[in-house]
């Protein structure tokens, strides 16, 4: 799942191996494209949401917790130098067309700037996860996904797209991430639009898949998982927004 934002010194793919790994974890797959509530009571996410970060990471992890806000359960996300994803583990072939939420960010990380690795760190994000076959994958790529995938004992996928909430950036960017090509970022929400109010979203992913993928390929690849997550390792910044609602049909 995401070859990602990489940041390991040995490959450029180093947090693709970490949402890789969380893919692969033994927390009870989902055996439908249907996602799971976080959690119908208490505060603790519950399978098959389950925290990833990096390998070997020894910075903060981002803070998931379950609460009542507003009326509704939802996913509070806090950022602080950390780095962590709250991930499904997904096995959906045929993929699924749409994927829906409400989010809301109440404190902004202003030092945030996705165009550089300084820099690159989201307030908020929901990523959708693609098994893009590696043959897809422009050449230099695929060989320096093949040598991280050598490395590792579960499979590294080779596209994910990231729709974020941004503090700068204006509505309807689309960019790559300064650590790999391999994740593609789509700016939904920017500046002071709609903070601490919710927002509703409904994206069509197979559309943005292609949109941001569709150079490398015209088949749209399973579908092998969905992130919640909020960093702000890169800038030592703060951050805190809240996710509810998702929808997977």
């Amino acid at each position: 799942m995401f070859h990602a934002l990489t940041r390991s010194p040995h490959f450029p793919t180093g947090a693709a191996l970490a949402l890789a790994l969380a893919l692969a974890a033994p927390v009870g797959h989902a055996a439908s494209s249907q996602l799971q509530a976080f959690a119908d009571s208490g505060n603790v996410p519950l399978a098959p949401w389950h925290v990833m970060g990096l390998p070997h990471q020894h910075k903060p992890f981002t803070r998931f917790a379950v609460l009542d806000l507003d009326g509704r359960r939802a996913l509070r996300v806090e950022a602080e130098s950390s780095y962590g994803l709250l991930v499904h583990t997904l096995h959906a072939d045929p993929a699924p067309q749409t994927l829906s939420w409400r989010w809301r960010v109440d404190e902004p990380n202003l030092a945030v700037d996705l165009r550089s690795r300084q820099g690159e760190d989201s307030a908020l994000k929901v990523c959708v996860l693609w098994d893009m076959p590696i043959e897809r994958v422009p050449f230099l790529e695929r060989q320096v996904l093949r040598v991280a995938r050598g490395t590792s004992d579960v499979p590294l996928p080779a596209a994910s797209v990231c729709y974020v909430w941004d503090a700068h950036l204006p509505v309807g960017t689309q960019l790559e991430s300064p650590f790999t090509h391999r994740l593609r970022f789509i700016v939904l929400r920017s500046g002071d639009d709609s903070l601490q109010h919710w927002v509703s979203e409904r994206r069509d992913i197979a559309a943005d898949f292609f949109a941001l993928f569709g150079a490398e390929t015209d088949t749209l690849p399973p579908l092998i998982g969905v992130a919640v997550g909020a960093d702000a390792d890169n800038t030592h910044g703060h951050s805190l927004g809240w996710v509810a609602e998702m929808v997977l049909d």
